[in-house]
Order: C-alpha cells, then sequence, then structure tokens
C-alpha cells in the first residue's frame, strides 16, 4: 500500500532523514516512535507532499509520488491529520469536514455518498455533531483533534497519516483519541501513526519502527518492541 524506500528529506541545507525505509501494507496500522527532533513529523511531511525529498522513493499502490505537490497526492487517496491540528479556524465544524471531502466533490476522486460519511463522522465523534454549526477555533484542543482526523477521513483515504493526535490534550481525551485509533483499525483502515506516547501507540499498531536522528534503528512487531527492553528503557519509562 505505502513503502518508503531510502528516503532523504530536510529543510533548506539542513538534512533530517537519511535513507529511511518503512512498509505500511494494506490495512494495517504502522506507527513511528521516537524522541524529540528524531524527524518523526518530517517523514510524515514528506510523504504527503509537505517537503519535497532530495532522495528516496515513495510509493502509493505502486506508484511513486515522492515529489508530487500536496494536493496531487491527496488526490490519489494520501490524507494526513497534521501536528498541531491546522483547522480552519474561521470555518464551521461541517464546513471543515466537506472541504476534506473536495476532492470528491469537484470529481477528482470518487464522490460517494458524501453526506452519509458526514454523518458517520458525527457518530465517530459526537461532540462534533454538537458543535457542527460553531467556528473551528472555539473549539477546545480535544474537538479540534477530533476535527483534524475527522476532516482526514472524509477524503475516505486510501493511507491515513496521523500526526502526534494526543499532542497537548489531557489524559482523558488522549484515551477517547486511541479508542477512535482502534475503532479506525478494525475498519481495516491502512494507518501511518506518529505519536510521542509511544506505549500507548505500540499497544493499539500492528507494526513499529524506532526512529533515532533521522535513521531507523529498530524494527518488529509491535507487541515485540513493547517488550524490548532497550525500547522500554529509552522510550516507555521502564528499564528490563
Amino acid at each position: 500500500m505505502l513503502e518508503i524506500k531510502n528516503l532523504v528529506a530536510g529543510y533548506g541545507k539542513v538534512r533530517v532523514l537519511n535513507e529511511i525505509s518503512i512498509s505500511v501494507p494494506a490495512g494495517q496500522l504502522v506507527t513511528l516512535i521516537g524522541s524529540n527532533g528524531a524527524g518523526k513529523t518530517t517523514t510524515l511531511r514528506a510523504v504527503s507532499g509537505m517537503i519535497k525529498p532530495e532522495g528516496g522513493e515513495i510509493l502509493l499502490n505502486g506508484r511513486n509520488i515522492a515529489g508530487l505537490a500536496s494536493h496531487d497526492i491527496t488526490r490519489l487517496g494520501m490524507a494526513h491529520s497534521p501536528e498541531g491540528r491546522k483547522v480552519f479556524s474561521t470555518l464551521s465544524v461541517t464546513d471543515n469536514l466537506l472541504l476534506g471531502a473536495y476532492p470528491r466533490l469537484t470529481k477528482m476522486r470518487p464522490k460517494g455518498d458524501v453526506d452519509a460519511d458526514l454523518e458517520r463522522m458525527f457518530d465517530l465523534f459526537p461532540r462534533l455533531r454538537e458543535r457542527r454549526e460553531q467556528l473551528a477555533g472555539t473549539l477546545s484542543g480535544g474537538e479540534q483533534q477530533m476535527l483534524a482526523m475527522a476532516r482526514a477521513l472524509m477524503l475516505q483515504p486510501e493511507v491515513l497519516l496521523l500526526d502526534e493526535p494526543s499532542m497537548g490534550l489531557a489524559p482523558r481525551l488522549v484515551e477517547e483519541v486511541f479508542a477512535t485509533i482502534k475503532r479506525l483499525k478494525a475498519e481495516k483502515i491502512t494507518m501511518l501513526l506518529v505519536e510521542q506516547f509511544a506505549a500507548a501507540a505500540l499497544e493499539v499498531a500492528d507494526y513499529g519502527y524506532v526512529m533515532e536522528n533521522g535513521r531507523l534503528a529498530g524494527q518488529g512487531p509491535a507487541d515485540k518492541l513493547k517488550n524490548d527492553p532497550a525500547v522500554r528503557a529509552a522510550y516507555l519509562g521502564t528499564g528490563s
């Protein structure tokens, strides 16, 4: 589904990613964990076209999308729920969601039943139904995170990129976010998750990669990584 091969990327003259390779099979949830500044968010930005890779390949259903503009990548079925939410603050919750479906409404992707998907998002995130006419900028941080995820899902994506969905949220809201991610996993939505709470990410993921200083330092089934002494000591707050 999504194959990242020897990806090199950065900002200007600063190289952040050094030939990383990640595989996200169809219907699986893969997580990328690591310390702050390791290159996790840069990876997602390169994959979704927010920055242009310097080298390597990014294959979506076998097609190399490396270097394509973000809107072209979106048309091919990549949805990105970015770090910091980035909702359209002066638009209503409903309008934010409809913007997520824009490629479908303009026939750049199969349209399907957008109204039914809108209702599905309100079922998945009941608080958004309550706030459907409210301006997105007036929502709480947790509600904005729900909106960012729902907006990405309105694309009916082939692959969903989730960047730090729990950032800045209270513990109760973090639990809600991960409960939603589990529901999406049960629906076989293909996801690549970057998350600061490594334990929670590995609990829900099928497979994981560990990133250090722009390189991959380890990988394996999530349950194996969760019990790896080195991973536990470095990222899970416990020793062997």
